[in-house]
């Protein structure tokens, strides 16, 4: 398998090519970024062998090259509003599989109605496979599963919880610039089945089994739109939460945006500092009553009555966020082989199962497979205590790591 790297040098896609180049079915790994030299570095800090290149995923005919020595696309270059669509073409056209971690509502259909082409093309694509969306839609069907009807299904993730990591040029991230894209504007979700558009932060109030309620706001991401195709009929919204003082300052510095006070770039230049000043970090998202720093809530019934089941990544890949968002992306290009050709979602083409237990050796402490996912219903005894002895756990995984 020949591996290209879109990106492969940047925040996410090194810890993806880390992931990649220890596979045996990875033949040849090609590490690209915008800049040379960066790539040369960042290829060979992943190994020997690992080979870079210099490329603008702009350059439709540089692209073009790349792509007709390649097996697979790992394609980590964001914003993915604007690149995901024209990178996913581009590689169906060339004959190359393909996975992403597109964490943008905005091309998600459009990326999808390449299916047809893809299957005929013998293309195998799966969008949005990192931590939000990616584990987050893998925990939305296991959920799922608890439950005789599903009634609407939400994924969370917590702002506070993996910081982005600084950029080499000082200018803000393509993870800040989607922040600021999906909390301004407006976003679309699914309510009882129908795609609406609406505007974000919008305060929902939750009850997760094991913490009782709590309010979080909207966020726009590709769940919300991808899971109702599983589960038809659903309403599904991604959700983000923080402490109340990290949430006033994101609604404020999105209505500034909106109101043509702030530049999209000049809000995440502020929000970018802000993290540099004020970091965030998984240890403070672990305290006993607060909700998983990572989850997906499915709402339904369960013999025939009103009932809820919550499950939580219980174990971390890492940190930060270009960990958590980039080894899942890793870990599903070793389990490709097993999907059809055509443009999947992660809950179409992976199982749930096989996922964890693929990710568990890139885990702190690689823990047992059985322990990856923290399972809590509406119904159990004492659902605190299932989430209270996990996130203990990860509390003391993460001290170990510190001191190691």
């Amino acid at each position: 398998m020949r591996v290209l790297a879109l990106g492969g040098a940047g925040g996410m896609g090194r810890y993806a090519c880390r992931v990649a180049a220890g596979l045996e079915q990875v033949t040849d790994l090609t590490v690209t970024d915008l800049d040379g030299g960066r790539a040369e570095r960042a290829a060979a800090a992943v190994g020997p062998g690992v080979r870079s290149l210099a490329l603008d995923v702009t350059d439709t005919p540089a692209l073009r090259a790349a792509l007709a020595d390649t097996d697979v696309v790992l394609n980590t270059v964001g914003p993915f509003f604007r690149f995901g669509e024209p990178i996913l073409r581009a590689a169906i056209d060339a004959g190359c599989s393909y996975l992403d971690i597109c964490d943008d509502w905005e091309p998600i259909a459009p990326m999808l109605e390449l299916d047809a082409l893809a299957r005929s093309a013998g293309v195998t694509a799966v969008v949005g496979i990192g931590a939000s969306p990616g584990i987050t839609n893998l925990l939305a069907v296991l959920a799922a599963s608890q439950l005789d009807t599903v009634e609407e299904i939400i994924t969370g993730w917590s702002l506070e919880a993996a910081p982005p990591e600084a950029t080499p040029d000082g200018k803000p991230s393509a993870a800040v610039v989607h922040g600021i894209q999906q909390v301004t504007g407006t976003i679309r979700v699914t309510r009882h089945g129908r795609a609406v558009d609406e505007r974000p932060l919008r305060p929902v109030r939750i009850d997760y089994p094991g913490v009782g309620r709590r309010t979080v706001r909207t966020f726009g991401h590709p769940e919300a739109l991808t899971l109702p195709r599983a589960f038809p009929g659903t309403t599904s919204v991604n959700v983000t939460f923080a402490g109340p003082g990290v949430m006033t300052a994101v609604a404020a510095i999105g209505a500034a945006v909106n109101r043509g006070i702030l530049s999209p770039h000049r809000a995440a230049a502020i929000i970018e500092r802000a993290e540099r000043l004020l970091p965030s970090t998984f240890e403070r998202t672990l305290g006993p009553g607060r909700l998983p720093p990572i989850f997906a809530l499915a709402n339904g019934t369960r013999h025939g009555r009103p009932a809820a089941a919550g499950c939580a990544l219980a174990q971390l890949p890492g940190t930060t966020m270009g960990e958590v968002t980039g080894i899942p992306l890793g870990v599903a290009l070793g389990l490709l082989s097993s999907a059809e050709p055509g443009v999947h979602t992660p809950e179409s083409s992976l199982a749930p199962a096989d996922f964890f237990s693929a990710l568990a050796p890139y885990c702190l402490g690689s823990p047992d497979p059985d322990d990856m996912v923290v399972t809590t219903r509406s119904w159990d005894p004492a659902p605190e205590q299932a989430l209270r002895t996990a996130f203990a756990n990860a509390r003391a995984v993460l001290a170990r790591t510190a001191t190691a």
